[in-house]
């Protein structure tokens, strides 16, 4: 039976793990967290979220070297829950790799507008009474497209530009911070927080399985590991991924705050970009962030692209959906049907526009919220010795808590009525592609 191609090794899986968690959110929704939180809840919150997570890492490190398989979830929840739980838990996880990639298509055209700004020109149509530019559309098409045929005849290919693209925003960041620690201020910082410390910080721990799913997208691709790999590299890609993911959000919510007064920068379209050319009067540190935040949306829509095609691709294998999913190109050795399919999903997604994104986004939070949670709890009914099991309880805690405070209408922030209808939506095309299968 031809297997998937085996070329990736430890590198490869930190690039793709970050990558996957770190896009563009930083100067995009900059305004928002600060918003929310205000600069210490904000910067209190990823921090505190990602050590909460460190116990949900341990457990897909253990997991994944028991049971190297591209279902992730789906393959451990099904150890020991029925077949229809394993199945909606790797379908949730799905949504939450999946919406990233139309979100990154629809989100390419609005940063190369930020600096050409005559790509808002031509207009489509609107969607929500959002409007859907023509020229941005096509930048959207045009990237997706160059993933799908990257993806499509490799994963070696795949893997290095991920590789690349991580690197560069690595090495741009650190000139960032370097920017703020010399231009800023802590003066900017005050007030510390937007209400009270513990809402300021519950607030930004609402949407921290959002922004730091994509640690445990490292088993989805187990499969793939280079036949010298060892089984421990697995774990150390998860918790290097966890401990640099969070301590990037924690640094750019730092140097924002420090370079510009923040209560400034509220309401505001590319907060980051606008905070760095106040503190310098200067244009070329915008280009500079843009040029960034274009690399890591990179590296987060294919990161996300692999995902879910391996997801996409194990279902079909299960015979769970359409078994076509399950074949492998039989000279790259890849998913080539599941790529070929998330592709046509994200072009119809991107067709949206991102007013209709918004939601789906917000249950992709929750649904990697509750798809840690099915896979520590399975993994606590399997493991018996004592020690592993009190990490792995902890695992349990931490993602039922995610989960509740997305869905339950006593914490701030839960899901609206389009929220639900989208998790609905999702829910229920679910099911009719396990009845058809």
């Amino acid at each position: 039976m031809t297997t998937l191609a085996r070329k990736l090794r430890i590198t490869d899986y930190f690039a793709l793990a970050f990558g996957t968690m770190v896009g563009a959110g930083w100067l995009v929704l900059m305004d928002d967290w600060l918003g929310r939180s205000g600069p210490l809840g904000a910067i209190l919150g990823f921090a505190i979220g990602g050590v909460l997570l460190l116990p949900v890492g341990y457990v897909y490190g253990q997991w994944v070297q028991r049971l190297p398989d591209a279902a992730g979830e789906a393959a451990y929840t099904a150890q020991v829950f029925p077949p229809i739980v394993s199945y909606f838990t790797g379908w949730m996880m799905l949504l939450a790799y999946f919406i990233v990639c139309p979100w990154e298509a629809v989100a390419v055209g609005k940063l190369a507008a930020y600096i050409f700004p005559s790509l808002n020109a031509f207009e489509l149509y609107r969607v929500a009474d959002q409007p859907v530019f023509l020229p941005r559309l096509l930048l959207g098409v045009g990237l997706t497209v160059f993933l799908a045929v990257l993806n499509y005849r490799g994963i070696r290919w795949s893997a290095s530009f991920q590789s690349w693209t991580t690197g560069i925003v690595l090495l741009l960041f650190v000139i960032l911070l370097g920017i703020s620690s010399v231009r800023g201020a802590a003066v900017n910082f005050h007030p510390a927080f937007r209400t009270t410390p513990f809402v300021s910080i519950l607030l930004t721990l609402q949407i921290v399985p959002y922004f730091m799913t994509g640690f445990e997208s490292v088993p989805k691709v187990a499969e793939e590991a280079h036949p010298g790999f060892r089984e421990t590299g697995f774990f150390r890609a998860i918790v290097m991924a966890l401990v640099v993911g969070a301590g990037f959000y924690v640094l750019a919510v730092a140097a924002v705050a420090y370079v510009a007064p923040w209560q400034g920068l509220i309401g505001k379209r590319f907060a980051t970009a606008i905070a760095f050319e106040q503190a310098l009067g200067a244009q070329w540190p915008v280009r500079l962030i843009v040029i960034m935040a274009m690399f890591g949306l990179f590296q987060c829509f294919n990161g996300n692209f692999v995902a879910s095609s391996r997801l996409l691709f194990a279902y079909g294998r299960r015979q769970t959906i359409y078994p076509g999913f399950g074949e492998i190109h039989k000279k790259f050795l890849t998913p080539s049907v599941a790529i070929l399919g998330i592709t046509a999903a994200t072009l119809v997604g991107l067709l949206l526009g991102d007013a209709l994104l918004v939601p789906v986004t917000e249950v992709g939070s929750m649904a990697s919220a509750l798809g840690w949670f099915a896979a520590c709890l399975s993994f606590w009914i399997v493991e018996k010795r004592v020690s592993m099991r009190i990490v792995t309880g902890m695992g349990i805690a931490v993602s039922l808590l995610l989960f509740l405070m997305k869905v339950l209408p006593a914490f701030p922030g839960h899901f609206s009525l389009a929220e639900w209808i989208a998790f609905g939506i999702w829910v229920g095309l679910g099911l009719v592609l396990r009845v058809r299968a």
